[in-house]
């Protein structure tokens, strides 16, 4: 099939989160030679790009009359690291040529809405007809409409179908209705959902939920939790109505970058068979981390976004007591609210022999973290799908972890007199619940040797032994595909 894959950021070149992974992932497994797929990828070129310096320059000045907007943009192209994908930079300098990837300036709306038609102008002037359409979040959500819409004269796009990924349904690009005269869509007005619109308000992922052949999200989990009230976040009822074609398929995780057996990011390689590495791993951290080296001692690892979402209000409380009362550590690597940074900050200054905070992100830190620590702790609110949990399981290290979404779809609970489960997990999204789990990690630690460290590295062999690859993920993509495009 002809695949034109579209998100506002695609790892290595920009990435915040991890849309970034996935937008890089998927493409590269769909477009493995064994599955024969014609991929290609559309993103924003912005001014702190990564490595498309040798992006060359493939489509010349386009200029779009967007209603009251007329917008010049180009087009650059580079491989996907790693593979013949080519990734089409829409270059504007005037919209993302700044210092972030998301902004709150008032333009936006703009910003994003210029990449789903610079996308579908890119098929036209290349030739390039697409089987299907793939879209991401709020930023690329307009593309269901347009090809209905705008673009539907064009016979280019007459077998053309859509699929809209849902990463995150808290971020749904909402604006002042008065926008549609910028964005080239006033004529397109009637296509909106009209009490919105009434109310003077657009929303850019509700439309595409409209109008996209086919919905998925990120884990089956999360697919039906946002189908209910207190996960919807204002959509559950339009998500009900399509669960037809509303399918949850996990994220995976790339196990060539993220292996034990082959990291060149972390000191000392190892295996579910020989675990000897990984102890080395620890006293690695600790060293960098600037804490004291105990080999009973469990190291409780935290790589995260430091933000509401991911349920650092529970740590609070919780937190201080354990470390004043269990021979612990915590290294915790990240930035976020001031809240959560002010809160690791003085955890670090109240037990100096036990915490250490790191105020920054380090790819490298990251996976030493993964590989050095003895359990992960990610006691998020909610979580669409979370790949940290999966490297934690790949690397030996147990997750902690609140049965929500994703984790929910990749953590089970260890149960000692069978042997079975891969982590912690609490069910209840508060202090009880998060000290629940914590207690039960610590005593399945125990005194971390004889029969305790026999138990331990049973529950790491479980982990290590899960696939989280791609290829399990890329099927479930095939079938969607197919449903959509069963001409194909």
């Amino acid at each position: 099939m002809n695949v034109l894959f579209v998100a506002s950021e695609v790892a290595p070149f920009a990435k915040t989160g991890g849309l970034g992974d996935v937008a890089a992932a998927l493409p590269r497994a769909l477009a493995a030679q064994k599955r024969g797929h014609d991929v290609r990828i559309v993103m924003p070129m912005y001014g702190r790009i990564k490595g498309a310096e040798a992006a060359e320059l493939v489509i010349r000045e386009v200029s779009l009359e967007l209603g009251s907007t007329r917008v010049v943009f180009s087009v650059h192209a580079a491989p996907l690291p790693g593979t013949t994908v080519p990734v089409y930079f829409v270059h504007c300098a005037g919209l993302y040529g700044r210092q972030g990837i998301y902004t709150t300036d008032h333009d936006e709306h703009l910003r994003f809405a210029l990449l789903s038609w610079a996308a579908l102008s890119i098929c036209q002037r290349l030739g390039f007809r697409p089987d299907v359409v793939h879209a991401n979040d709020w930023q690329t959500a307009l593309l269901p409409l347009l090809l209905r819409s705008v673009f539907a004269w064009d016979r280019l796009f007459a077998q053309t179908r859509t699929v809209l990924t849902i990463h995150n349904i808290g971020h749904q690009g909402s604006f002042d209705a008065r926008v549609l005269s910028d964005i080239g869509l006033a004529q397109s007005a009637h296509h909106f959902h009209q009490d919105q619109l009434r109310e003077g308000r657009i929303n850019f992922l509700l439309t595409g939920l409209l109008y996209a052949n086919a919905i998925t999200t990120v884990s089956p989990t999360y697919a039906r939790e946002i189908q209910r009230p207190e996960h919807g976040v204002g959509l559950d009822a339009y998500l009900r109505e399509r669960s037809s074609v509303l399918f949850g398929i996990l994220n995976g995780i790339d196990e060539g970058e993220w292996s034990p057996e082959t990291d060149e990011k972390i000191p000392h390689r190892y295996s579910v068979d020989d675990l000897s590495g990984k102890e080395l791993n620890k006293q690695a951290l600790l060293a960098a981390a600037g804490l004291p080296y105990v080999h009973e001692v469990p190291v409780i690892g935290i790589v995260s976004r430091l933000a509401w979402q991911k349920g650092f209000d529970l740590c609070f409380e919780v937190l201080p007591r354990l470390l004043a009362r269990r021979s612990t550590q915590l290294v915790v690597l990240g930035t976020g609210e001031p809240q959560y940074e002010q809160l690791f900050s003085t955890l670090a200054r109240r037990f100096p022999k036990q915490v250490a905070y790191l105020s920054a992100f380090s790819e490298p830190m990251a996976h030493l973290i993964e590989a050095g620590s003895d359990m992960f702790l990610m006691p998020s609110r909610y979580e669409p799908c979370g790949l940290n949990q999966m490297y934690s399981l790949r690397y030996g290290t147990p997750p902690i972890v609140h049965r929500t979404g994703g984790l929910a779809d990749t953590v089970a609970p260890f149960d000692r007199s069978t042997a079975r489960g891969n982590g912690f997990v609490f069910e209840h999204f508060d202090e009880t619940g998060l000290t629940f789990a914590l207690t039960q990690a610590l005593k399945t630690w125990g005194s971390g040797t004889g029969a305790d460290r026999a138990t331990w590295q049973k529950l790491q062999a479980n982990g290590m032994r899960s696939s989280f690859g791609w290829d399990e993920r890329v099927a479930a993509y095939e079938m969607v595909y197919r449903m959509v495009a069963p001409g194909r």
